[in-house]
């Protein structure tokens, strides 16, 4: 285990590099904050490119053994508590995060006999929004979740924050609608798109084993090219006076009924 003192060293230059999605791109490489989301990210045996960690963690006697299975996986370096709080994206810090490389991450494909429950994100563009939708879809056994171009960046510091640590579990796909609609077609996947004009209620509706739920954009809702190609259009009824819910609220009612 090394100590880095220095704000100019290359791995705090890197991981402050990646709080953008033009130098992950360019890097293939994300960071992801908080002991649970590297914990999750051992048990799922991830290959972590590197881990650095604040004197403080490093003094924690609590520490200690989780500390040592690190130290076993990968390089880890500790580094002054205000160094490690520079950066971080998080004001409260756990004093630890780990950099992964993207393509270790990379799904690419739609296996149509695996994947029988998807949640498809229709230009979803909340960070916070997308990494609840994905730790929920985990929550309830969803196989696979699909992203549209014009969502946020998937490694995007705080989507990964927000899936807590379900990313190192979830298959995750972000590719172009035309593709996708052409996989789900080719699949025999129920398409089911969420609607406030739908004549359907959510609990009124039968689906299918193989589905594919379509949520949308915060302010503007399902795109009309899902629309136009889905099988069934549902909505959650409004029984007080709000017009509609947070998309990650609605995902996981919807998803939680159609694995019911």
């Amino acid at each position: 285990m090394k100590t880095i003192k220095s704000k100019d060293n290359e791995k705090i230059k890197l991981v402050k590099s990646l709080h953008k999605a033009k130098y992950r791109n360019r890097e293939k490489k994300f960071f992801s904050e908080g002991l649970r989301s590297v914990e999750l990210a051992i048990e799922h045996n991830a290959d972590i490119v590197f881990s650095i960690i604040s004197e403080s963690f490093f003094r924690d006697a609590k520490n200690k053994a989780f500390i040592d299975i690190l130290d076993s996986r990968t390089n880890v370096f500790t580094v002054s508590d205000l160094l490690f709080d520079s950066i971080c994206t998080t004001e409260n810090t756990q004093g630890i995060l780990a950099v992964f490389d993207i393509d270790d991450m990379s799904v690419n494909i739609f296996n149509g006999e695996i994947h029988k429950k998807i949640i498809l994100l229709d230009r979803v563009q909340d960070p916070g929004n997308v990494g609840t939708i994905i730790r929920t879809a985990d929550a309830a056994g969803f196989d696979l979740v699909i992203l549209t171009k014009g969502c946020v960046d998937i490694f995007n510091p705080k989507v990964v924050r927000s899936t807590m640590g379900s990313l190192f579990y979830m298959d995750v796909i972000v590719d172009d609608e035309n593709d996708i609609l052409e996989k789900l077609r080719n699949s025999n996947v129920q398409i089911v798109s969420s609607s406030l004009d739908a004549n359907s209620y959510f609990d009124e509706v039968s689906y299918d084993e193989s589905v594919a739920l379509v949520v949308g954009n915060e302010a503007n809702g399902v795109n009309q090219f899902w629309y136009d190609n889905s099988d069934i259009l549902v909505k959650i009824p409004m029984f007080g006076k709000a017009e509609s819910l947070n998309v990650a609220i609605s995902s996981a009612i919807l998803m939680y009924k159609i694995v019911r």
